[in-house]
């Protein structure tokens, strides 16, 4: 019965605080994906409807700032992976974690295909 109840355990809570700010991250960048080909498929149209170039100092700003976002979510992402990588106590085994449903499972796996040793040869999973 205790097994069932180790996802509770306090020493853990550093890593589910992580893998919140990690999970929430990975959501806004999926939403800022949409956006940003969004974005990018507006401005294209805009330009082929109107035939001409914009005015000297004028461009599609929000094109730019879409691409800058999505810049700065991969880079997010990136740091939190890492944060939650040092985190976990084991590699190639699950780790149960409490996100707020219950036990959550998260781990980080080896390809095999990657090379040993190194935190990014290791996939991040997460099972809610």
């Amino acid at each position: 019965m205790a097994s069932n109840l180790d996802y509770l355990a306090p020493d853990l809570q550093p890593l589910e605080e992580i893998l919140q700010a990690y999970l929430k991250v990975e959501k806004e960048l999926a939403q800022a994906e949409i956006a940003a080909v969004s974005a990018l498929h507006s401005s294209a149209e805009t330009t082929r409807a109107f035939d001409q170039r914009p005015a000297t100092g004028n461009y599609p700003q929000h094109t730019e700032e879409a691409v800058l976002n999505l810049q700065n979510l991969r880079d997010d992402l990136t740091r939190l992976r890492q944060q939650v990588l040092k985190l976990l106590p084991v590699r190639d085994e699950w780790v149960k974690v409490n996100l707020g449903y219950g036990p959550s499972r998260v781990g980080a796996f080896r390809p095999d295909t990657s090379q040993p040793g190194t935190d990014a040869a290791y996939e991040l999973r997460v099972v809610i």
